[in-house]
Parts: structure tokens; C-alpha cells; sequence
């Protein structure tokens, strides 16, 4: 077995050991915050002040929930709007969660494993492992994948992993404010602009405030 034949072997072998580090491997800990109150009381706003005390800021009370696809890395983006939202209305309540794929395409994705754990172990065991799954002689496609075994094993790898992560994204982005949705990139096909979402949710607050101060006078007579 010569180098690339082992460069080849070991490159499915190291992703596939990758994989099994990264599923069982437990969450990093999170850094210790350093909390600096002199400078942080130089550099609070009133709004902010106002917000962490009296419950009066701007968003106070209002909920926005964001819903992404992760394994699309929208992540960045989201955090880049809540932080936003946040800074553009005190005290508003920003929820970060996943947006799953649809159930068939989820149930697919986990044959893909067994495909390619399959595939590679037919290759690996050789042509003795025919007769015990009930096969006289060993297809004529079993041939054409034993001649370029390694490279046979790390194209279904690397296809497999790119499939599974296909079937695994949603390519969803969807904003709501108080369980009403605001903005959805499925229905739109686009993100929204920083100015465009602090728009929507800054109409959906004044009118949850104008709901509220009627349902108040109303009770009030």
C-alpha cells in the first residue's frame, strides 16, 4: 500500500472520526464574564438604565422570536439582528431557535449514514461477505468499486456528508413579534435588512401598545 493509497484510506477515516468527536463531545464552557461596573456605569445610556430598573424601556414586554436555519450558518446573522434589536429597543426580549428541515427530509437524512457506512463496509470486508448476505457471486457493480476502492470510499464519504447536510437545512429566516410572524425569507426568498426588520417590529410594538391602551380604556368605563 503505497502513500496515496494511504492518504486516501486515512482521509474518510479522519473525517468519520471527526464526526464522532463533534457528536459526543460535550459543549465548550462558557468564558467567565468580567464585570467591570466603573467603566460599565460610564458607558450605560438612560434608556438602558431605565430598562434594567424600572422596566420602561422602549421594547419592554415585547417578545421577538427568530427562527433560522443552523446548519445553513445563519447563525452569524441572527446574532447580528438580535444584537440590533436590542440596542435599538431596550428591554426587548430576542429568542434565538432552530428552524428544522421538513420531516421527510429529515428522515431521509439519516439513511444517508447507513448508506455510507454500507457502501464502505462491503468495500473493506470483500468479496467473502456475499455468501453470508445470501448471494452466490458478487454483483457486477461490486467490481467496478473494488477497482478504485479508496477513491470509491472517500467520494461516498464526502458525497454522503454533503447530502446530509443538504436534507438537514431549512434555508428559513423568520422573525416574530409576540407570536405574530413579521418577516419570513421562505415566503420572501431574501433577508431582511437591518433597517427594514427594526421597521416591522417597531410598527408591531406601537400597535400592541395602541391594542393594549384601548382594551385598558375599555375596562376602564
Amino acid at each position: 500500500m503505497d502513500r496515496v493509497q494511504l492518504l486516501l484510506l486515512g482521509l474518510p477515516l479522519f473525517l468519520f472520526c471527526s464526526d464522532l468527536i463533534n457528536l459526543f463531545a460535550p459543549p465548550p464552557p462558557k468564558p467567565p464574564a468580567h464585570h467591570q461596573p466603573s467603566i460599565q456605569q460610564t458607558l450605560d445610556f438612560p434608556s438602558q438604565k431605565a430598562s434594567r430598573t424600572g422596566g420602561s424601556g422602549i421594547g419592554f414586554g415585547n417578545t421577538v422570536k427568530i427562527d433560522f436555519c443552523s446548519s445553513c450558518s445563519y447563525r452569524g446573522t441572527a446574532v447580528t439582528m438580535k444584537n440590533m434589536l436590542e440596542t435599538s429597543f431596550p428591554g426587548i426580549h430576542v429568542i434565538l431557535d432552530n428552524y428544522p428541515a421538513p420531516l421527510p427530509k429529515r428522515l431521509l437524512s439519516k439513511v444517508i449514514p447507513v448508506f455510507q457506512f454500507g457502501v464502505i463496509g462491503i468495500i473493506m470486508a470483500g468479496e467473502q461477505i456475499f455468501p453470508r448476505l445470501g448471494f452466490a457471486a458478487p454483483p457486477p457493480w461490486y467490481y467496478s468499486l473494488r477497482a478504485n476502492r479508496f477513491g470509491t470510499i472517500s467520494s461516498t464519504w464526502l458525497l454522503g456528508n454533503f447530502l446530509q447536510s443538504f436534507l438537514q437545512s431549512s434555508g428559513a429566516f423568520e422573525v416574530s413579534c409576540n407570536g405574530e410572524p413579521v418577516f419570513s425569507k421562505l415566503k420572501e426568498h431574501r433577508f431582511p435588512g437591518e433597517i427594514e426588520l427594526k421597521d416591522l417590529i417597531s410598527k408591531r410594538i406601537i400597535g400592541s401598545r395602541v391594542v393594549d391602551g384601548v382594551g385598558a380604556s375599555l375596562w376602564a368605563q
